[in-house]
């Protein structure tokens, strides 16, 4: 049995789900996310406590029972706390601009690159180098994350780049000099 797929899933107060055969929709505070599941896995609401099962013991239900768990999880988190990357910009001039939906980075090419961020996706700056991305979909969130590093990622020479908050980047030592 699968150490996370049998684990059950606690409701918050204030987060509605509606199970329709293979469909889930979840409803809070911050928005609503839909799913559907695979016919290898189902769902079952049990008072304050959501229980994902799987049809039977083949190798295609045991493979989706924890990952279908958790994303029904990730829904639940999401539309009651959200989920958010913190991004930090390092390096001389390097700088970001949040406008409405668009973000706008400066780091070391000959022009700004401008990203647009999809609906339900909200993009903050602080201080200039902090980026912070917001949304209630955990893998959208983590994507428009993984983009915005991508346009700049840390060099190992000088650290100069686009890192996650808690991202360590292991410095190499430069060519050695004459002697």
């Amino acid at each position: 049995m699968s150490r996370i797929g049998k684990k059950p899933i606690p409701l918050p107060n204030k987060v509605t789900i509606d199970i329709k055969g293979q469909h889930i929709a979840v409803k809070g505070p911050k928005g609503s996310l839909e799913l559907d599941l695979p016919s290898q896995v189902t769902v079952n609401q049990d008072g304050e406590t959501i229980l994902v099962q799987r049809v039977d013991d083949s190798r295609v239900a045991r493979e989706r029972h924890g990952l279908f768990r958790t994303l029904v999880s990730n829904m639940i988190e999401g539309v009651s706390k959200g989920f958010e990357k913190r991004l930090s910009i390092q390096g001389v001039g390097y700088r970001a601009q949040a406008q409405g939906t668009k973000l706008t980075l400066n780091v070391g090419y000959s022009k700004p690159v401008e990203m647009t961020m999809p609906k339900g996706i909200n993009v903050a700056v602080e201080n200039n180098t902090q980026v912070v991305v917001s949304g209630i979909d955990k893998e959208i969130v983590g994507n428009i994350a993984a983009k915005i590093r991508g346009v700049r990622p840390p060099e190992p020479y000088k650290g100069k780049g686009i890192r996650y908050q808690d991202e360590y980047v292991r410095r190499k030592a430069g060519k050695a000099g004459k002697k």
